[in-house]
């Protein structure tokens, strides 16, 4: 009996945008397993060019996802169809309400929904129906606590725009993914010094006595994307993290 199983994104186009490092690199090598063809982006060259090497030199991109005119132009640029466009987006901001000035306020809220909605209105027309848009959150800030500041409301934001979302871009559907710590380099950068004794803390205190990686959320990206029935929806992927205030 001929038990190989079928790769579930063969002959399909995935975008990675942000897909140089960390999750987007993570998910870029896990569609290539699954048969897709990918494309990533990244703002640093030499960054992309290593990626590019390690998956085997797929399409690639260099602009910062931040520029409208860039993103616009990638799209522009970009033949279809498309199947699956993953946005990694910024990182969370933290420090006191207090000390954030306007311009802060502004970007912290708005940025992820700004670069997503971008991202729907160039990339919709070039998806085929069952695609999805596929975007990530986080679980963290769903908790109010000293050195959060506007991370819990702009946290709160994204779940209903992406179902909203998900209703005016139908048949292509859109879904948010909404993660704890994940060890990439963003948290690296983020904790510093701090990282190792961040780890060693959640191994001992989450539920599933590990931290995530980033291959966990790839795993969870390329089922959203081969799960047609989806839609709308916020996965959470934290290891147990928001329930045992890790």
């Amino acid at each position: 009996m001929d038990t190989q199983r079928e790769p579930e994104l063969a002959g399909q186009n995935v975008v990675l945008i942000g897909g140089s490092a960390g999750i987007g690199l993570e998910t870029a090598r896990r569609a290539q397993a699954e048969g897709a063809d990918v494309v990533i982006t990244g703002r640093n060259p030499d960054r992309l060019r290593q990626a590019a090497l390690e998956l085997g030199s797929p399409r690639t991109a260099a602009f910062d996802v931040n520029d409208a005119g860039a993103l616009e132009q990638f799209f522009r640029d970009l033949p279809g169809p498309i199947d699956h466009v993953l946005v990694t987006g910024p990182g969370p901001v933290y420090g006191p309400l207090l000390e954030m000035d306007s311009a802060q306020v502004r970007d912290a809220l708005g940025g992820h929904v700004v670069l997503a909605l971008a991202v729907a209105r160039l990339a919709a027309g070039k998806m085929r129906p069952g695609g999805t848009l596929l975007f990530m959150g986080g679980t963290g800030g769903r908790r109010i606590g000293h050195g959060l500041g506007i991370v819990s409301a702009a946290t709160a934001a994204l779940p209903p725009f992406v179902a909203a979302l998900a209703l005016e871009l139908a048949p292509v559907r859109a879904n948010l993914i909404a993660a704890g710590f994940v060890d990439t380099p963003l948290s690296a950068s983020l904790l510093g010094d701090q990282l190792e004794e961040r780890r060693k803390q959640l191994r001992a205190t989450l539920p599933i006595g590990r931290v995530v990686e980033p291959a966990d959320v790839a795993a969870l990206a390329v089922h959203i994307m081969t799960n047609t029935a989806l839609t709308g929806a916020t996965y959470d992927i934290d290891g147990g993290q928001q329930f045992v205030g890790a």
